[in-house]
C-alpha cells in the first residue's frame, strides 16, 4: 500500500479543519456582542435568591437592567445595605437609603377569636381549603391558616400559630413571594415603622363581622370620626389609613370597639 494514500488525506482533513478554525475565530470576533462587565459585578453583588421581588425575572435579568438604567440601583429588596451600596458605588453613584419594608397581614382571626365551619381534611394549601365550601374559616375574607405564604417564604420570615399568618420582620425581606402566595390577598409590603394599620380585610356589615370575628373591623365609623387629619376612609364598610396623613396621635385606635385597629412599633 502506498503510504501517501494515507498521508494525504489526513493532510488534507487538517488543513480543512484548520482553516475553518481561522474562519471561526475570525466571526465571533467581527459578530461578538460587547460584554458590558458591570453586568457581572453588579450580579456578584445580589443574593440570589431570584424571587422577583425586583419586579424583574431574576437576579440576572435586574443585574441587566441597572446595568441599562432600567432599574434603581437598589431595586433588590432581599440585599443588604452593604451590597445596595456595592452595587451603586458600580454604577458610579451613591446609594439613596430607603426605609426598611415588610410584609404585614391584613388579618388577626386566630382560632381562639375567630369561628370556624367545619374541619377541613383535604390538601393542606390555602388555595385548596378555599376551593372547599370559600374555606373553613368563618370569616370569608380572614386567614385561611394552612401556610401556603410560609411555603412560598425562601427567608423562613412566617409561620402560622392558632391559625394565623405571623411574620418575622428581622428575617423579612420584602421579597413579596408571600403577597403572590395568599388566594384571599391579605398581605401586603409596607414601611415596617407604619405606625397604625387596620388588621381586617372584612367587607361584611357589622353584626356579620361580629357573628365570626371578635376583633374583624365591624365598619363603625368611630375611627374615621376622632380623625382630624382625614387620615382614614371607610368604604363599603372597610376602614384603612392614609399612612401619609396619619400623625400618629392614636385617637383611632383607643376608639376601636373590636380593635381591628393596632399600634405597630409603639
Amino acid at each position: 500500500m502506498n503510504i501517501m494514500e494515507i498521508v494525504n488525506p489526513i493532510l488534507a482533513i487538517g488543513s480543512m479543519g484548520a482553516l475553518f478554525g481561522v474562519g471561526l475565530g475570525i466571526a465571533s470576533k467581527k459578530f461578538a456582542v460587547p460584554i458590558d462587565e458591570r453586568v457581572s459585578a453588579i450580579r456578584d453583588q445580589l443574593p440570589g435568591a431570584n424571587c422577583g421581588g425586583c419586579g424583574f425575572a431574576g437576579c440576572d435579568a435586574f443585574a441587566k437592567a441597572v446595568a441599562n438604567g432600567e432599574a434603581k440601583t437598589n431595586g433588590c429588596p432581599v440585599s443588604s445595605d452593604v451590597q445596595k451600596a456595592a452595587i451603586a458605588n458600580i454604577m458610579g453613584g451613591e446609594m439613596v437609603a430607603e426605609e426598611k419594608q415588610v410584609a404585614i397581614i391584613r388579618c388577626q382571626g386566630t382560632t381562639d377569636q375567630a369561628t370556624t365551619k367545619y374541619y377541613y381534611e383535604g390538601i393542606q394549601t390555602c388555595e385548596d381549603a378555599q376551593l372547599v365550601g370559600n374555606g373553613p374559616k368563618g370569616c370569608t375574607y380572614g386567614c385561611l391558616g394552612f401556610g401556603s405564604c410560609v411555603k412560598a417564604c425562601p427567608f423562613g420570615a412566617l409561620t402560622v400559630e392558632k391559625g394565623l399568618a405571623k411574620v418575622d420582620e428581622e428575617k423579612c425581606r420584602a421579597c413579596s413571594a408571600c403577597v403572590a402566595a395568599c388566594p384571599r390577598r391579605l398581605i401586603y409590603i409596607d414601611k415596617s415603622q407604619t405606625t397604625y394599620q387596620v388588621k381586617c380585610m372584612s367587607r361584611d356589615k357589622g353584626k356579620d363581622v361580629k357573628a365570626v370575628c371578635q376583633v374583624g373591623c365591624i365598619g363603625c365609623g368611630l375611627c374615621l370620626k376622632q380623625c382630624e387629619e382625614g387620615a382614614i376612609k371607610l368604604e363599603n364598610a372597610f376602614a384603612t389609613i392614609d399612612t401619609d396623613k396619619c400623625i400618629g396621635c392614636g385617637k383611632c385606635v383607643a376608639k376601636c370597639p373590636t380593635h381591628a385597629l393596632v399600634a405597630h412599633h409603639l
